[in-house]
């Protein structure tokens, strides 16, 4: 192993901390063991070391050295005292869940953490030093784990050192780290020998040979710094008895260069080594006893060693036995040969590792190279033993991915995993996919009663994911008569849906029998139904006001699945949305941020119109939060298009609200009231009146309306509608809703002058939303609500008998409102004198100001450094005769400056 600090010692991690991942994923935190020739990259090393606070970037194609640059980084920050840790990534960390596990293991490797702390925000709000290498990023496409990885980046404290190997350009928002100087890249260019290095490297190798000056010169020329292609050129001159020869007939500078050299390296080794080379090229670990099933007659144990030894493209990995990979640019040189050497071999190799892993009781492996081997009745044979145990398990992506490489003649044949197939299919291609899938199977019909009982629980289920709730309602009910059916999955699935519609069609009571029906049913077994029924029952909480009981509700529903894990981002789409609304609401912005890079693709992709709503919603709030008005647009785009493509009217709907919302704390109001009319579906705001949405909840087309008109026309006349939608909030317990009408109705008396009524509703909103917890639900009514909770404060702090629960969150309420404007700044008058007109870039400086950009964002829009958008704020203010910014928006619109 490399590293300085082995994992098992006590200094490498923090002791009051247990290992979070299984020894089989030991073997990620080990870089490669170092090769006997290494050149030393000094001003590599230098550029990585200095970097402290940047992301860099070492990308290049492979072979170009980009892991011996890091490991010689990692070495010279660890003989400095900062704590490192490697982490090598693969195909299956596009796995969220295992993602995140290995995050939760390198942050204990690094002490600086505490048991239960989030991984991300442990790597981005330490004040210790620290240096995390991730290498071979190019492995992982997952946009949700390439967005937690983003997230590090854009928030890696000052002693914080991040280090990406990768093969290619990952997306991480290079451009903006660019921008704001975060950025160190390191490329192919920077990669490549130079003629000194390559003498360094060849004066370490063998002397089997000699180069001379104008050899390897010629050599270097043709491979053109090329690391590998240098080093594969050394191993096959050991072998050669003319170097100069050689040299000569040498050409090429691509991955053909690879092939050729790898040619010459395989063929001078002994018969039976290329032969073992060619069958275990089938594996992703190697250890003795694997290898021994596909090359039974061979010393697997001494040949794994002799090629260690001779570093021939294998790297160690931890195990509880010696266990090594292929290095992966060889392995897929070895498997192309071994299907064009030996086709008809690949097969039988596929079968002999799917029973030997079938043996050891490992059924994923065993199951993958069956398919692998094109043994599908094996596959499907394995499957039929566990493909229940993984549905209850809630691993629908890892059964939707089998199935998908099954024959679909074959997959037929086996109702029952067809069957199994449509419920993967919902939660990963969405519901439109699995009901046709359904419709198209004939299952429905089947004399088998294990097939009629999961149609009769899956078909309710997607029905509502369609938004067709009232048909699904309809169909529920018929199917709980056919109750219990002896098939504990589907009829727990039927009695959660049908808790959850009757949550969405206002009965409390109803929903809470069928809830702990369920409960019943799964006995605490079942990890998906566990995450089902708690959601389902914090929906039920969130719509009644019980922001408290909501949030451990969903908290409790995303950890089902893990119940060991307190980070709270190991769960599904499903809940794990719900859970992020709570942590947001609640001001938790970076948390709730952090949240949604790991659950808004998810639910994107499965395409639950609540989720997708509330997710991207979220998202537009919280860009607008942090001044980026550009990408709360564009959630907000991404949402309607979703809407549009998946012909979900709902969903494009309410990105129209929001938008509407965005425009209007933007004070354009013509472009708001633009927005509100092509939201205006009468069919469908009916619908949803007629339905507990919690997409809805406090955003739909009514209240929009009423928000507008107090804002920008008569908010003396909006009052009966008020008091109606209130009375109505009152009856249906909607309290959550309640308080914003309740705020919305303040806000138009104190607009109409009769600040006495306002306070007093307020005094009521202010109670009840202290005692809940609620924040955002306020802070997002902008700042002519805050100015309201301002004059509160200032009665509260006057009362006779103050509150101190309440006064703390008033005053924690108004310090994450921010600068309020003051009542001499509402009422300022204009400047008597000439003004100084604003340039051209200022007037621009100022529209940015009033659409809420952040600094940052307006020097990425202008063009221009963070102090001169500073220099353009002061000089409006003195042009204006303003002492704030609020001030000066408030002159530029009486002077008709901005819209």
């Amino acid at each position: 192993m490399n590293s300085r600090m082995p994992p098992s010692s006590p200094a490498g991690r923090d002791s009051s901390r247990p290992p979070l991942v299984t020894s089989g994923l030991d073997s990620k935190f080990n870089p490669p063991a170092p090769v006997a020739a290494q050149v030393l990259r000094q001003n590599l090393c230098d550029t990585i070391c200095r970097a402290a606070g940047q992301l860099v970037l070492v990308s290049a194609p492979a072979g170009f050295g980009k892991t011996t640059a890091m490991m010689q980084a990692r070495n010279r920050l660890e003989d400095a005292g900062v704590p490192t840790v490697w982490l090598a990534l693969d195909r299956a960390d596009n796995d969220v869940s295992r993602f995140m596990s290995c995050l939760d293991e390198a942050v204990a490797r690094l002490g600086i953490g505490s048991a239960g702390t989030d991984a991300v925000s442990a790597l981005t709000r330490t004040d210790a030093s620290f240096a995390l290498f991730l290498d071979e990023l190019e492995a992982v496409q997952e946009a949700a784990v390439l967005g937690l990885v983003r997230e590090i980046a854009d928030h890696l404290p000052r002693g914080g050192h991040l280090v990406i190997g990768s093969r290619s350009l990952p997306q991480l928002g290079l451009a903006r780290l660019r921008v704001r100087g975060l950025l160190v890249e390191i490329e192919a260019a920077r990669l490549r020998f130079s003629l000194e290095d390559a003498l360094s490297f060849f004066e370490q190798r063998s002397k089997a040979y000699t180069l001379t000056a104008g050899q390897l010169f010629r050599l270097h020329q043709k491979t053109e710094g090329w690391v590998a292609a240098l080093w594969l050129a050394s191993m096959a001159l050991d072998r050669t008895a003319d170097p100069g020869d050689f040299i000569d007939r040498f050409s090429g500078s691509d991955r053909g260069v690879a092939d050729y050299l790898a040619e010459d390296v395989l063929a001078n080794q002994p018969a039976h080594i290329r032969r073992f080379l060619l069958r275990t090229s089938l594996l992703r670990q190697l250890d003795a006893s694997v290898c021994a099933a596909l090359n039974p007659r061979a010393d697997c144990a001494a040949i794994l060693e002799q090629l260690d030894a001779d570093h021939l493209f294998l790297t160690p990995v931890a195990g509880e036995q010696p266990t090594w990979r292929y290095h992966s640019l060889f392995a897929d040189y070895l498997r192309t040969r071994l299907e064009r050497e030996h086709p008809e071999e690949v097969a039988r190799l596929h079968l002999g590792a799917s029973g030997w892993y079938e043996s050891e009781g490992r059924p994923v492996p065993a199951i993958d190279h069956a398919i692998e081997g094109g043994d599908f009745p094996h596959a499907m044979q394995l499957l039929q033993g566990q493909a229940e145990n993984f549905l209850g398990a809630g691993r629908m992506r890892l059964l939707s991915r089998w199935f998908g490489s099954l024959p679909a003649t074959q997959l037929r044949q086996h109702p029952r995993l067809e069957m199994i197939n449509i419920w993967a299919a919902g939660f990963t291609h969405g519901a439109w996919d699995a009901m046709d899938m359904l419709e198209r199977s004939g299952l429905r019909n089947s004399e088998d009663p294990f097939l009629r009982a999961h149609a009769n629980g899956m078909r309710p289920m997607l029905l509502a994911m369609q938004d067709r709730n009232e048909e699904a309602l309809e169909v529920g009910h018929e199917a709980l008569q056919r109750l219990p059916t002896g098939h504990d999955f589907p009829d727990t699935t039927l009695l959660n849906a049908m808790a959850h519609l009757t949550v969405l069609s206002g009965q409390p009571r109803e929903a809470q029998q069928l809830l702990d029906a369920a409960r019943r049913q799964h006995s605490g077994s079942g990890t998906f139904h566990r995450m089902y029924s708690e959601s389902t029952e914090g929906l039920l909480d969130l719509l009644q006001g019980r922001l408290r009981h909501a949030t451990a509700r969903f908290r409790l529903a995303v950890d089902a699945t893990h119940a060991v894990n307190l980070r709270h981002t190991h769960g599904n789409a499903w809940a794990g949305v719900f859970y992020a609304s709570v942590v947001y609401e609640a001001n938790q912005i970076d948390q709730a941020d952090h949240l949604l890079n790991v659950y808004l693709p998810l639910a994107r992709d499965v395409g639950l119109p609540d989720h997708m709503i509330e997710s991207h919603a979220m998202r537009s709030r919280i860009a607008f939060i942090n001044g980026d008005v550009d990408a709360a647009s564009l959630a907000l785009t991404e949402l309607e298009y979703l809407g549009s493509q998946r012909k979900l009217p709902r969903v494009a709907a309410a990105a129209k609200l929001e938008r509407a919302r965005l425009l209007m704390l933007q004070g354009n109001g013509p472009a708001a009231h633009e927005e509100l009319l092509r939201a205006d579906d009468p069919a469908l705001w009916a619908r949803e009146q007629r339905q507990r949405l919690v997409s809805h909840d406090i955003q739909y087309m009514a209240l929009a309306r009423l928000r507008w008109e107090i804002t920008f026309g008569d908010a003396a006349g909006c009052l009966p509608r008020l008091d109606t939608e209130i009375q109505h909030a009152k009856a249906c317990g909607r309290l959550r809703r309640l308080l914003v009408l309740h705020l919305l109705r303040a806000l138009a008396l104190q607009r109409m002058g009769d600040a006495p009524a306002a306070m007093a509703l307020m005094a009521t909103a202010m109670q009840f939303a202290s005692q809940e917890g609620f924040m955002r639900l306020v802070l997002d009514e902008g700042p002519a609500v805050g100015a309201l909770v301002q004059r509160f404060q200032a009665v509260h702090e006057r009362a006779p008998a103050r509150d101190p629960l309440l006064g703390d969150y008033l005053q924690r309420l108004l310090q994450a409102f921010g600068p309020l404007p003051t009542e001499s700044e509402s009422l300022a008058e204009l400047p008597g004198a000439a003004l100084e007109p604003l340039t051209r870039k200022e007037l621009r400086a100022l529209q940015l100001l009033v659409e809420g950009y952040s600094n940052s964002a307006m020097a990425e829009k202008l063009f221009v450094s963070l102090s001169t958008v500073r220099t353009h704020l002061r000089n409006i203010n003195m042009k204006l005769g303003a002492h704030s910014r609020t001030q000066a928006v408030a002159i530029a619109r009486k002077l008709g400056l901005i819209a």
